[in-house]
């Protein structure tokens, strides 16, 4: 099959162009990189305008004319490599809005893709139109907008998820579901919003690529590290509050047993390798179900504090941890890592039992088989 990856947030599309072609199948990827993050893509469609005086021409721009010269940037790019987005048999797109641009701009896009390909399908993997309307119900405890909710974080922090809500998304969700022949989770925090969904295809797991990953030793002995990543555009939506009140009082009670180390909006490579050394990974708190970089730092055997609700359990039928449940409350943090620092036995047990759990259910190429039985299924 030729098949067509657009955009890209956590490597997800580019371990499954990984397994795909080791499957035997054609596939290019289309994607801005995301920012900082920096993931490789064979086609690369530069956001510029972003940063310096050029932003603040962007911006001046905006407000007498309200054109986003941005986004018109990424589309001309787009429509420059058309002769290359052209002839798949299938399609993919990363979100509803996969590069980022106005809804606009997305629409004129993403037709052009529905026109000149067989088929097209969506991920939610991410947040868009029906994750934000049920993040902002009160259906689950908590969810990525509960600092917003609470009224702890002023609505201007979370713009770049809640506008996923607003008018001119629910016009491109509504388009988008009216074009595709399916759609397809990558977690369990996406599959509780498509649940009943006519055009729901199921939960695929998030592809890993073991082979891409150092081989890190199981913790054996010496200090505990506590590892913890931070993104400051999503810091909120996170939770990361939480791991920083708590970090502050494990620092104190075990000062010689642990060392604790944190960085920030480091690009992925540097990333990735950054936290070799690290046995514990504070991820996220505001989650049900891993994401890929709590996955990736499984895979290396480390003990990864993130989304492992009951659902994410029974869906896998787990009956033993494979990472620690982080909630959204400090002193629920504070016991599960004492509990860690006191028995390091437990550092190995869970950390194998994470390795484990990747290498049967996120392999890549398991991952990429389970993508093309959907595709080539796909009732819509």
């Amino acid at each position: 099959m030729k098949i067509l990856l657009v955009g890209e947030y956590s490597r997800l599309h580019n371990s499954l162009q990984e397994g795909l072609r080791a499957l035997g199948h054609q596939v290019i990827v289309i994607s801005t990189g995301d920012s900082f993050k920096k993931y490789p893509s064979d086609i690369l469609i530069h956001r510029r305008f972003d940063t310096g005086l050029a932003r603040k021409i962007k911006i001046a721009i905006y407000l007498l004319f309200k054109y986003d010269i941005t986004s018109w940037s990424m589309t001309k790019q787009f429509f420059k490599n058309a002769s290359s987005l052209q002839g798949f048999d299938v399609v993919q797109l990363i979100n509803e809005s996969p590069f980022g641009a106005t809804v606009t701009d997305e629409i004129k896009m993403i037709s052009f893709l529905k026109q000149n390909n067989k088929k097209l399908f969506l991920l939610s993997c991410g947040t868009d139109y029906l994750s934000v309307k049920h993040q902002l119900s009160d259906v689950n405890p908590y969810s990525i907008l509960s600092n917003y909710k609470d009224g702890k974080v002023s609505k201007i922090e979370f713009k770049s998820i809640l506008k996923y809500a607003t008018p001119p998304f629910k016009k491109l969700h509504q388009y988008v579901f009216k074009n595709i022949d399916g759609v397809i989770a990558s977690d369990y925090d996406y599959h509780m919003p498509l649940v009943g969904n006519s055009k729901y295809l199921g939960l695929i797991p998030n592809p890993i690529n073991s082979s891409k990953l150092s081989v890190c030793d199981v913790y054996t002995k010496g200090p505990i590290v506590i590892f913890m990543g931070v993104n400051r555009t999503n810091h909120h939506s996170k939770g990361i509050s939480y791991f920083e009140e708590a970090l502050a009082i494990i620092q104190q009670k075990f000062p010689k047993q642990v060392h604790i180390e944190i960085v920030e909006n480091l690009p992925y490579g540097q990333y990735i390798e950054k936290y070799n050394n690290a046995h514990i990974i504070l991820d996220q708190v505001f989650a049900y179900d891993q994401g890929y970089n709590a996955l990736e730092a499984m895979g290396k055997a480390k003990v990864v504090f993130t989304g492992a609700e009951s659902g994410f359990m029974e869906h896998y039928k787990l009956d033993s941890p494979v990472a620690i449940n982080a909630l959204p409350k400090v002193d629920s943090l504070v016991v599960a890592l004492e509990e860690l620092i006191k028995n390091p036995e437990k550092i190995k047990e869970i950390g194998l039992a994470a390795q484990d759990f990747i290498t049967k259910y996120h392999d890549y190429k398991k991952v990429a088989q389970q993508y093309l039985d959907s595709w080539n299924v796909s009732r819509i």
